[in-house]
């Protein structure tokens, strides 16, 4: 799975321990952690048969990832197999990664590399890679919660692999995201 490696989102500010001061306290801004959001979960039933079918996925191959039973996660991850050739072919999976994460965390992950920014639909966005696996892309849009990322990932090296695994990523990425949270 892919983890952020980044630690805390934010930091306390702490203002003269043991000091009085007078006048009016300046803003603080709370950053939620990201641990305690409750995400959309893609992996049990909100994105629907009709849905994934829509955007050439196959709802019978769902593999989950990760999906604890109760509680709020920073990821819940589910992928599935392509129903069709629409944008490339050979043996491949689609994963949709929804988490409490956020696009700068993403930028900030060492062992990504970003190739370019995007966007995906109306959404900002960026087309990465992680370092240690040359047989995956991963388009990552924003979103309230943090952001989803889209994968698109070779299964086997048996058989023919025709497209980019970044371009199959950002077409199911658009596909995808009418069907996903703001």
């Amino acid at each position: 799975m892919r983890a952020v490696l980044c630690g805390a989102v934010g930091a306390a500010v702490l203002a003269g321990c043991g000091e009085s001061t007078e006048g009016p306290a300046g803003p603080t801004t709370t950053v939620p952690d990201p641990d305690t959001i409750e995400v959309f979960n893609p992996c049990r039933g909100a994105l629907s048969d009709e849905v994934l079918t829509s955007v050439g996925l196959d709802p019978s191959t769902k593999g989950v990832l990760t999906d604890p039973p109760t509680g709020v996660s920073a990821w819940r991850v589910c992928n599935w197999i392509p129903l069709d050739d629409r944008y490339g072919s050979g043996k491949r999976t689609v994963g949709v990664f929804s988490t409490s994460h956020t696009l700068d965390d993403a930028r900030k992950k060492t062992s990504a590399v970003v190739i370019r920014e995007t966007s995906v639909n109306e959404r900002a966005g960026l087309v990465s890679k992680e370092s240690s696996d040359p047989d995956a892309c991963f388009v990552s849009f924003e979103a309230e919660q943090g952001m989803f990322e889209v994968r698109t990932s070779w299964l086997s090296t048996e058989g023919p692999r025709v497209g980019d695994l970044c371009e199959m990523s950002e077409k199911y990425a658009a596909a995808l995201e009418p069907h996903l949270p703001k």
